[in-house]
């Protein structure tokens, strides 16, 4: 892999996993490693993105930082997909819920990723994509949540780039019934489609837009492990 290190990634060949499960904190990555993994060791510290491979019920995985938003996520996982030769990458991340049907710890299984951004138009493309996960990830993963009573819903979010808005538009994506919002998965699924990976995005949902339900960032960090056991079951 002549390519490796990347200027994001310093692993060497071998030491990531065909699955990595991403986090936008790099302390979550490091959470999971510590609290789930078996054997494990660090391949990634650059810009204090935090990566580790380790086996988990036998099977090697990898758990990696991507960090905020779309253009942050787009370069790790292009690097991953690309230059490590990846081929299926989770995100694990907060959300905050558009539906009156969603609360604190409740799953959102990112079926497909509305977007605000621009990172679609580099494909120079006659229309609109629209960024979807693998099917396959995703049945399984709703199988999963079925199977540990986990309580979830299966639909469309909304990845924006920006967090303060200075003109939120709330309705007209509640009105188009899209669940809740990020900031990263349709840069994922893009990336994933262009180069043939599989991607899934699971989300917890750790505020409420509508209701003004909200988390802390320790509580983001350590308690949301129904996502974490869903995506790592899924490796």
């Amino acid at each position: 892999m002549a390519n490796i290190p990347t200027p994001h990634i310093n692993a060497k060949e071998g030491e990531i996993a065909d699955t990595v499960i991403m986090a936008g904190d790099p302390l979550r990555a490091k959470f999971m490693a510590e609290n789930f993994l078996e054997d494990v060791f660090q391949f990634n510290d650059v810009r204090g993105m935090l990566g580790f491979t380790g086996t988990y019920n036998g099977k090697k995985v990898s758990v990696m930082g991507h960090g905020m938003g779309i253009p942050s996520i787009g370069i790790y996982t292009y690097e991953l997909y690309h230059f490590y030769d990846v081929k299926t990458i989770i995100r694990v991340g907060s959300a905050g819920a558009y539906s009156k049907d969603l609360h604190i710890g409740d799953l959102i299984l990112a079926q497909g990723a509305c977007t605000d951004s621009s990172y679609g138009n580099q494909y120079k493309l006659d229309g609109v994509f629209a960024p979807i996960a693998d099917f396959g990830l995703l049945r399984k993963a709703a199988e999963e949540c079925d199977r540990l009573g986990y309580k979830y819903a299966v639909g469309n979010v909304l990845s924006s780039d920006v967090f303060y808005s200075d003109t939120p538009h709330v309705d007209g994506w509640l009105k188009m019934g899209v669940l809740g919002v990020e900031m990263e998965a349709a840069a994922l699924y893009m990336n994933a489609a262009r180069c043939g990976k599989k991607a899934l995005v699971i989300c917890t949902v750790s505020d409420h837009v509508i209701t003004g339900e909200v988390t802390t960032s320790e509580e983001r960090r350590t308690t949301f492990t129904h996502m974490m056991e869903v995506a790592l079951s899924l490796a």
